[in-house]
């Protein structure tokens, strides 16, 4: 069953998690032959499925966080449905293709693939992408690492450990297209980086567990790397993309 870790603080996850590129869409979109119907699962606070809305006539959207959708974008095409990934009310052969964005590794996947194996129309697309935590320069990836590795590790949910494997020790019954490598390159301030790191689950238990943020240290070390008020910081993005037969 899908773990909801993100209800007690969707207002910032929505506004601090990064935006994927669009030439990532553009990739998948090359492999989708009709822009009927999309299902966004584990929308979360809907930024994919608002990309999406504006490429397909119908983008259904799926989380099972209610405060998560409170927050998600709203437009015409976009429907929200408060369920999990394993079990949905969509009819059979419903989609053109089927994404998760940085959520797959909180599902039942077996249950979730029998899912999409009978919601997806033939030859239907699923995308399931995801990023590794930012980067800049060397020394505050140093500094992150240690932040990571020796104060925040051991509060990761083991399903973490997939998403820094980049999605490739998942089984993915499909036909699997090549994907190449991608990156969310932005200009954030240091503001900016506690408020993301800030929304890692692994956060979120340290504070729950120790009743103080671990984030105000990280900020203190990284304040004299920040030249300016902004500078440039990236996320490494992967993508498993397969045809469903």
């Amino acid at each position: 069953m899908s773990k909801d870790l993100f209800s007690g603080h969707a207002k910032d996850y929505a506004a601090f998690r990064p935006v994927y590129p669009q030439a990532l869409y553009k990739f998948i979109y090359q492999y989708v032959e009709k822009f009927d119907q999309a299902w966004d699962c584990g929308t979360g606070n809907g930024q994919v499925a608002h990309v999406l809305a504006q490429s397909f006539t119908i983008v259904h959207a799926s989380d099972i966080s209610a405060r998560q959708l409170e927050h998600a974008a709203k437009k015409e095409n976009i429907i929200y449905h408060n369920q999990g990934a394993e079990q949905t009310n969509f009819e059979n052969n419903s989609f053109d293709l089927i994404t998760v964005g940085q959520a797959i590794h909180w599902f039942d996947r077996d249950k979730f693939y029998k899912e999409v194996m009978r919601i997806s129309k033939p030859n239907g697309i699923i995308a399931a992408f995801g990023y590794n935590p930012v980067r800049s320069t060397s020394a505050f990836d140093k500094i992150l690492n240690w932040f990571y590795y020796d104060v925040i590790y051991p509060y990761w949910d083991t399903e973490r450990k997939v998403v820094e494997d980049q999605y490739q020790t998942i089984s993915f019954p499909f036909e699997e297209i090549p994907s190449p490598e991608f990156s969310i390159n932005l200009v954030w301030s240091v503001e900016d980086v506690h408020g993301y790191v800030s929304t890692w689950s692994a956060v979120q238990n340290f504070i729950k567990k120790n009743g103080y943020n671990p984030v105000d240290e990280l900020t203190e070390k990284i304040k004299p790397l920040w030249k300016k008020e902004k500078e440039s910081v990236y996320f490494p993005v992967f993508l498993r993309l397969g045809r469903i037969n």
